[in-house]
């Protein structure tokens, strides 16, 4: 199968992203420990290039949210690599809370020598100051809601709802300062673009849905062809074209138009909507 060669790097950095860099950059210091969060699903491609750059020595969490939404055996591969480099990794799911209760506790195990030279010096605990940083859409308003046990801040599935910088004091010792998701001004890497899209970090009029759809449908055939045949069609092969898939899939959920003809349209949202809900099963689209 051809790839398209339709991909227009995507150069999409709004006012309120630059400011938010600023305001990280601002507030860094102020921070014990910083946590960032990246889709379990796309390890490499939601981890912001700019904010590792920003972040220097500061003591860092990676969360990796989504976790049940994700190849099991591919993320174990990811958080080694992860680990490999330094930082410190924990598997979550912000929506249902699985494992967010062991955030406190790593995060005093990664500042433990800190925690002791203050109380060496007799200074009472005080709260732990963190700040959440992530991409759009990546579960940080989940997250901190799930955290605080209460709905502080505003949520949603479309990318960019933060857009200011939040204080939000947590009963479990964390003074914790959310920040909107920040993108990195141009994704100069096609297979990141189109991941993010697949996922549904960037808005779905950033990329054409039919490129999108493209990318995700290969990527299946080549990696996860049993999903494919189990969901749609056991006519679906490794070397079927890409119009083919999406006639098969078509007919099989009814997405027609006048004359029996397909409704493109549809099938695209019917691909996509089925891989963000885990209706394909647990996939990770970075692969090491």
């Amino acid at each position: 199968m051809e790839k398209n060669n339709r991909y227009q790097q995507i150069n999409w950095y709004p006012g309120h992203m630059f400011k938010s860099f600023k305001e990280i950059k601002e507030n860094l210091k102020l921070m014990d420990i910083i946590f960032v969060l990246v889709d379990a699903r796309i390890p490499f491609s939601s981890m912001n290039p700019e904010i590792q750059k920003v972040l220097g020595n500061k003591p860092t969490i990676i969360l990796f949210n989504k976790m049940d939404l994700a190849d099991k055996s591919k993320l174990k591969k990811w958080i080694e690599y992860y680990e490999q480099k330094g930082f410190t990794c924990l598997e979550i799911d912000a929506q249902s809370g699985k494992n967010v209760n062991l955030l406190k506790t790593t995060a005093e195990e990664v500042l433990k020598e800190k925690i002791e030279r203050e109380q060496n010096k007799g200074l009472k605990q005080r709260s732990i100051k963190t700040m959440v940083l992530g991409i759009p859409n990546v579960g940080k308003s989940t997250l901190i809601n799930t955290l605080s046990n209460r709905k502080s801040t505003r949520t949603g599935n479309t990318p960019g709802v933060t857009r200011s910088k939040q204080w939000v004091k947590l009963a479990n010792g964390f003074d914790l300062l959310d920040m909107p998701g920040v993108l990195w001004p141009k994704f100069e890497d096609e297979t990141v673009g189109y991941n993010l899209a697949v996922t549904g970090a960037i808005k779905d009029n950033i990329l054409p849905l039919d490129d999108v759809t493209h990318h995700a449908i290969q990527f299946l055939q080549t990696n996860y062809l049993s999903r494919l045949k189990e969901r749609y069609s056991d006519e679906i092969t490794e070397n079927s074209e890409y119009v083919e898939v999406l006639d098969i899939i078509g007919k099989k959920r009814g997405a027609l138009i006048s004359r029996g003809d397909i409704d493109y349209d549809r099938v695209y949202m019917i691909v996509l909507n089925d891989l963000r809900t885990k209706q394909l099963g647990e996939l990770t689209f970075d692969l090491l």
